[in-house]
C-alpha cells in the first residue's frame, strides 16, 4: 500500500492506482495521513472539510466521505474509529511524503563526508517529488505541511549541487543553477553554489559578477548586505583561494564490487600477451581501453580473466565484469542492461536507476569517476554495445574482448589492440600437459599430435582433455589415433588449415561417448531454430519429462558440450550447435524430427496462448483456440510473470515461424499480435503477420488472412506507411464482411477512420467511425466498443469540441476498466491530459499523464509509455517549466525512435520544439521542425503537418524574420481552415497583427 501527497493525492496497491480527484477526499486522506497512526477528533475532521459553516448533516457527510475512503484502501479496517475519533495506520515507508523526508535527511549527513552516497540518497529522494502537496486546499495542517516539504525539497536540492560540487561535477550543474538561482533570487546559498561553480569551472569573471547579482538582489528586496559566508566566498575567489574539492572517502562498510568470473583452472603459456598488458598498466600514461580480439575458441576470455585476477590488487575500487554475449545464441546484453547491472553493483538503488541509456551511460560515468577500478567487457558484438559502457577518466582500466577488431574503439577512442592467435605448439602441448597430469608425461609425442589434432584451440584441448581423463583405460596415443580415423571418417580434412575442422573431430569423439538419450538431446539443440532454451523447451521437444530432460541435460553439462547460464537456461558453443545440426540431418530420420519440432511448436503457441489470457483477458475469445501442449509448461500468476516469458521467448516464438506449418504461422500472428504491439517490437510485428498473410493464402483461410492483414495493417501504420496501412485494412474489411463477422468488420472501420482523419478526411473519417459505433451498437458487443469511443473522441478533439470528446473519454474509460482493458486504459488517460493540456489545465493534465505513464510502465507498452511522456512534458511547458518539458520529451522522442512510433514521433517532435521556441531557442526549434517535415510521407501528413507550419512560424517570428514566419503562418492557416480546426482563430490573429 502506499500513500502519495507530493503532486496528485494517490493511492497505490495490488499494481492499481486510484487517483483522488475530488477536493473533500484528498483533504480527509491528508489530514488523517498527517497525524497517521493517531485518533483525529471528529470535530477537527468537519472543520478540515467545511470549515464553521453550520449543517446538522455534517456528521453523516463525515460518514461518507470515511466510507468511500475505505473503499479505496487495502483493507478498510486501516482506517478505524473509535471514542477518540478516526485513525488511519500507516507504515512510515508507505507515505510517500515520509520516504522523502528521510531521504533528504540521509542525504544531507552524507554530504560531508560522502558526497556520492549523498547523491544516490538525495536524487532518490528527488526522484518521489512529482509536485507541491496539496496546492488547492486551504487548512492549516495541510498547508504547513506543504510548505514544510516545498522548503526540504529546496534544502535537498541545494544539498544535491553541493555533493556534486565536491564530487567535481561543476560543469554538468552550471545552467541548473542558474536557473534556480533566477528561480529563488533571495536564497543566499544558492548563490554560493552558482559562484563556486562558475570559479570551477575557469569562468573567475563570471562568478564574480554573480556575487553583484546577488548582493543587488539582496539589497533591493530586503534591504540587507549579503551575509558573511557569501561575503568570504567573494573575498576567496578575488584571492584566487577557493580550494579544490577534497576526493571522497569510500565509507568503510561500502561493498567494492568484485565481479570477475572464476579464475581459469589450468592457464599456461600466453606470456608473450600476458606482459603485453601488463606494460599497457604500468605506463606513466597508462592506456586505459584495450581490445583482445580472436576467432570462437581462442581463449580470450580466458586470457582477459587471467590477466584480471592478476592485477585487481591495482584496483581497491573493485572489478566490474560483463558478458555481453555478442556471438553466442542469445540477444546481445544491450548496453542499458549492462549498466544497470553496474550501477547496482556500485550501490545504486534500483528506483534511482534512469530509464534513458544516455541517462544511465552518464550516471556510471560519475560514479566511477576517479575511482581505481577495472572493468572487463567480454564477448562484445560492436562498438556501439560497448560505447556506453566506458568510462571517461584515466583511473579505470577497461578491457574488451570481441571476435571483432573493433576498430572504432581504436581509431576514436585510442585503444590498444592484442590479437590473439592460436596457442604455439609448445603452449598448447603444456596446457594439455596442465590439463591430464601425469598422464601426459609418459606420452610427450602422443600429448603433441592430440594438441595439433585439436588445431591448438584452447577450446578444443580442454575438451579433448576431459575425454582423456573419462577414458582411463586407453592410452592418449590410442586416443589421438582415434581423433584422426574420426576425422577422416567425417571427410574434414586440413587443406586450408582451418581450425573448426580439428574442433569438429573433437567434439564428435567427446559425442560417441553419450548414451543414445543423452546424444539425442545433443542433435534436438541443432534442430532448434531459436536461441538458448529452458527445459520446459527441450521437454517438449525431446518428449520427455522435466525430470528426466533435467538429469540429461546435466550429463551434457558436465560434458562441456551444452552451457548452463546464470538465468537456467541452456545453450551450446555455436560450433557445437552446428556439429548438433549436422548430425541430426544423418542421425535422425525427417519424420523424428519433424514430430520433435512439431511437439515444441505446440508448446511454444500454446504456452504463449496461456500469457495472452493474463495480459490481454478481454480479448480471449477472439484469440484462436490452440492445442494444449502435452509437454509440461510454465504457469502464470502475474502479468509480468507472462510479459517476462514472451520478452524471453520472443526469438525462439518467431523463429518457429520461418520454418512452420502455415496454420501455426497464423495461430502465432493471432495469437501474440498484442504482446508485440504493447512492446513496440515492430520490426517482428511487420515480419509475423507478413508471413501470416501468405500462409492464410496459402490455406485459403479468408478469416485468417483479415486477422492478419488487421494487424499488419495497424503496424504499419505505426510506421508511418500509411498508403500499405490502408490497402491492408480495406482488403482486411472486405475479407471479414465476406465471411460475416461484423465485430472485427466494425474494429477494422474504426482502425481505417483513424487513418483516415490523421490525414486530414474529418468528415469521411467520422463516417467510417460512426458505421463502426453504429455495428457494435446492433450487435449488442460493448466490451469491443471502447477502442472506437476513443478514436472517435480524438477526431472530436482535433476539431475543438473537447467536452463532447471528453465525456466520450469517460465512457471509454468505464468499459476499459470493466473489462480490464489495459491498452484503452492508457489511452483514454493520456487523451483526457491531451484535453486537459489544450485547455491550459496543465496540474490536471500531468496528474492524468503520470497515471497513463505508470500504467503503461506496469504495463511494458512502450509506445504508451512514450505518449504519455510527451503530454507530461507539454504539461510542464504550458507552466513555464522548460527544463522540465525538454527533459520528459526528449525521453519520448527517444521511445518513438526507439519503437518506430511514425506518428508519435512527428507529434513529440513538434512538442519538443515548441517547447524549445519557448524556453528563447528557437534556432534548435526550427532543426526539430524540419525533422518532422521529412516524415511528409508518415501518419499525421496533414492534421501534424499544420502544427509544425505554425510551430516553424513561431519560431521564425521569435527569431526576428517576419517574412518566414508570414508564410508558414499562411500555410498552417490554409490546412486548418480546411479541416475546420479550432487554431484557425489563434494563426489569422498572428497573421492579422503582422499585417
Amino acid at each position: 500500500m502506499e500513500f502519495r501527497v507530493m503532486g496528485a493525492v494517490e493511492i497505490e496497491h495490488d499494481d492499481r492506482v486510484e487517483v483522488l480527484s475530488g477536493r473533500l477526499q484528498r483533504t480527509l486522506l491528508g489530514v488523517l495521513l498527517a497525524r497517521a497512526n493517531q485518533p483525529v477528533p471528529v470535530d477537527v475532521l468537519t472543520d478540515a472539510l467545511w470549515g464553521d459553516r453550520p449543517d446538522p448533516r455534517v456528521a453523516q457527510k463525515l460518514q461518507l466521505h470515511v466510507h468511500r475512503l475505505r473503499g479505496v484502501l487495502d483493507t478498510p479496517d486501516r482506517l478505524s474509529f473509535d471514542a477518540f475519533g478516526y485513525q488511519l495506520r500507516a507504515r512510515q515507508e508507505e507515505i510517500d511524503a515520509e520516504r522523502f523526508e528521510a531521504l533528504v535527511k540521509a542525504g544531507v549527513a552524507a554530504s560531508g563526508q560522502e558526497p556520492q552516497r549523498a547523491i544516490e540518497s538525495l536524487r532518490a529522494a528527488l526522484t518521489l517529488w512529482r509536485g507541491n502537496a496539496f496546492p488547492d486546499v486551504e487548512v492549516p495542517v495541510l498547508a504547513d505541511w506543504a510548505r514544510r516539504l516545498a522548503e526540504r525539497r529546496l534544502a535537498a536540492v541545494e544539498s544535491l549541487y553541493e555533493a556534486e560540487l565536491a564530487c567535481g561535477l561543476h560543469e554538468a550543474v552550471i545552467g541548473e543553477l542558474a536557473d534556480l538561482v533566477r528561480e529563488h533570487p533571495l536564497r543566499e546559498r544558492l548563490h554560493g553554489l552558482l559562484m563556486t561553480t562558475l570559479y570551477r569551472a575557469g569562468r573567475r569573471s563570471e562568478a564574480l559578477e554573480a556575487y553583484h547579482r546577488a548582493r543587488h538582489a539582496l539589497v533591493s528586496e530586503l534591504g540587507l548586505e549579503p551575509g558573511p559566508e557569501l561575503r568570504e566566498l567573494q573575498r576567496r575567489i578575488l584571492a584566487d583561494d577557493l580550494p579544490a574539492p577534497a576526493p571522497e572517502r569510500r565509507p568503510a562498510d561500502q561493498e567494492v564490487p568484485a565481479q570477475l568470473p572464476v579464475d581459469v583452472r589450468g592457464f599456461v603459456g600466453r606470456e608473450t600477451e600476458l606482459a603485453e598488458l601488463d606494460g599497457l598498466l604500468s605506463e606513466e600514461a597508462p592506456v586505459v581501453i584495450t581490445a583482445v580480439a580472436g576467432t570462437a575458441g581462442v581463449g580470450k576470455t580466458a586470457l582477459a580473466v587471467h590477466w584480471a585476477h592478476r592485477v585487481r590488487d591495482r584496483f581497491p575500487d573493485g572489478q566490474l565484469y560483463a558478458d555481453l554475449r555478442g556471438y553466442g545464441p542469445d540477444e546481445p546484453v544491450s548496453s542499458a542492461d549492462a549498466l544497470a547491472g553496474f550501477l547496482r553493483a556500485l550501490g545504486l538503488d534500483g528506483a534511482a536507476i534512469p530509464e534513458d541509456l544516455g541517462e544511465r551511460a552518464a550516471r556510471f560515468r560519475t560514479l566511477v569517476d576517479q575511482r581505481k577500478m577495472l572493468i572487463l567487457l567480454d564477448n562484445a558484438r560492436t562498438v556501439e554495445q560497448v560505447r556506453p559502457l566506458l568510462p571517461a577518466g584515466s583511473s579505470c582500466c577497461t578491457l574488451v574482448t570481441s571476435r571483432d577488431s573493433l576498430a572504432g574503439l581504436v581509431a576514436r577512442y585510442g585503444a590498444h589492440r592484442i590479437g590473439l592467435h592460436r596457442l604455439p605448439p609448445a603452449e598448447a602441448a603444456g596446457l594439455l600437459r596442465e590439463l591430464l597430469g601425469t598422464r601426459a608425461h609418459a606420452e610427450p609425442d602422443a600429448v603433441g599430435a592430440l594438441a595439433e589434432r585439436c588445431a591448438r584451440l584452447p577450446l578444443a584441448l580442454r575438451v579433448a582433455a576431459e575425454m582423456v581423463r573419462s577414458r582411463s583405460g586407453r592410452t592418449i596415443g590410442e586416443l589421438a589415433e582415434e581423433l584422426a580415423d574420426q576425422q577422416e571418417a567425417l571427410d574434414l580434412l586440413d587443406a586450408d588449415d582451418d581450425p573448426h575442422i580439428a574442433i569438429r573431430a573433437v567434439f564428435s569423439w567427446s559425442y560417441r561417448r553419450l548414451d543414445p538419450a543423452v546424444a539425442r538431446l545433443f542433435r534436438l539443440f541443432g534442430v532448434h531454430h531459436g536461441h538458448d532454451i529452458d527445459t520446459y523447451a527441450l521437454a517438449a521437444m525431446a518428449g520427455t519429462g522435466l525430470r528426466e530432460t533435467r538429469r540429461t541435460l546435466d550429463v551434457l553439462v558436465r560434458a562441456h558440450l551444452v552451457d548452463a547460464t546464470s538465468t537456467g537456461r541452456y545453450q551450446p558453443h555455436d560450433l557445437l550447435r552446428a556439429y548438433a545440426a549436422e548430425l541430426a540431418d544423418t542421425a535422425d530420420e525427417a519424420a523424428d524430427l519433424d514430430a520433435a519440432l512439431a511437439r515444441l511448436s505446440c508448446y511454444y503457441l500454446g504456452t504463449a496462448s496461456a500469457a495472452m489470457d493474463v495480459i490481454a483477458p478481454h480479448e480471449a475469445e477472439r484469440r484462436p483456440k490452440v492445442a494444449v501442449p502435452d509437454a509440461e509448461s510454465p504457469t502464470f500468476d502475474s502479468y509480468e510473470a507472462a510479459f517476462a516469458w514472451l520478452d524471453r521467448e520472443r526469438i525462439n516464438l518467431l523463429a518457429g515461424t520461418q520454418h512452420g506449418e502455415p496454420d501455426h504461422v497464423v495461430n502465432v500472428s493471432d495469437t501474440v499480435w498484442r504482446y508485440l504491439s504493447i512492446g513496440g517490437y515492430q520490426d517482428d510485428s511487420f515480419a509475423l503477420h507478413t508471413r501470416a498473410v501468405h500462409a492464410a493464402q496459402t490455406l485459403g483461410d479468408l478469416a485468417a488472412e483479415a486477422n492478419a492483414r488487421r494487424v499488419l495493417g495497424v503496424a504499419t501504420h505505426r510506421a508511418g506507411l500509411d498508403t500499405q496501412a490502408i490497402d491492408h485494412l480495406e482488403r482486411a474489411l472486405a475479407l471479414y464482411q465476406q465471411v460475416g463477422n461484423q465485430s472485427l468488420e466494425a474494429a477494422t472501420l474504426s482502425n481505417i477512420g483513424a487513418v483516415t482523419w490523421q490525414h486530414g478526411n474529418l468528415s469521411e473519417a467520422a463516417d467510417l467511425i460512426r458505421r463502426a459505433l453504429a455495428l457494435y451498437e446492433e450487435l449488442g458487443d460493448q466490451r469491443m466498443r471502447a477502442p472506437a469511443t476513443n478514436n472517435y473522441a480524438c477526431l472530436l478533439y482535433a476539431l475543438g469540441r473537447y467536452d463532447e470528446a471528453f465525456t466520450l473519454l469517460e465512457q471509454s474509460l468505464a468499459i476499459a476498466r470493466d473489462n480490464g482493458d489495459r491498452n484503452v486504459e492508457i489511452t483514454v488517460l493520456c487523451g483526457m491530459a491531451e484535453i486537459h493540456a489544450e485547455l491550459g489545465r496543465s496540474q490536471q493534465a500531468l496528474d492524468y499523464a503520470h497515471f497513463a505513464l505508470t500504467l503503461a510502465r506496469d504495463a511494458r507498452h512502450r509506445p504508451f509509455e512514450g505518449t504519455a511522456m510527451r503530454m507530461i512534458g507539454i504539461a510542464h511547458r504550458q507552466s513555464g517549466e522548460h527544463q522540465e518539458a525538454i527533459l520528459h520529451l526528449d525521453r519520448a522522442l527517444h521511445i518513438a525512435r526507439t519503437v518506430g512510433d511514425s506518428s508519435q514521433l512527428v507529434a513529440t517532435l513538434n512538442g519538443l520544439a515548441a517547447t524549445h521556441t519557448s524556453a528563447g531557442n528557437p534556432t534548435e526549434a526550427l532543426s526539430l521542425y524540419r525533422e518532422a517535415l521529412t516524415l511528409k510521407d508518415g501518419p499525421g501528413v496533414l492534421v501534424e503537418s499544420a502544427h509544425t507550419y505554425a510551430g516553424i512560424g513561431d519560431a521564425h517570428a521569435a527569431l526576428g524574420e517576419h517574412d518566414q514566419a508570414t508564410e508558414h503562418w499562411q500555410r498552417a492557416l490554409t490546412i486548418y481552415r480546411r479541416l475546420g480546426m479550432p487554431q484557425v482563430d489563434a494563426v489569422a490573429t498572428k497573421l492579422s497583427n503582422r499585417l
